[in-house]
């Protein structure tokens, strides 16, 4: 890793990956839900919840990429 002022240190890479984690399993977890849901208040929901958690799956890896 280069040492200029883009570089990610690694104490930030490892939590970076923590998060992108997280909130991929919760985008699954909440897909999940959505399928089983029959209520369409419920699977609305859950759908609502799914896509922001991929949105923020994607920014965090798009800050990712901008910094490699």
């Amino acid at each position: 890793m280069t040492n200029g002022s883009a570089a990610i240190q690694t104490k930030s890479l490892t939590i970076l990956e923590d998060q992108m984690q997280h909130e991929l399993l919760a985008c699954k977890k909440a897909r999940q839900y959505a399928q089983s849901f029959e209520n369409p208040a419920l699977k609305n929901l859950a759908e609502t919840v799914a896509q922001r958690h991929c949105e923020r799956f994607d920014r965090l890896f798009n800050y990712l990429n901008s910094h490699a």
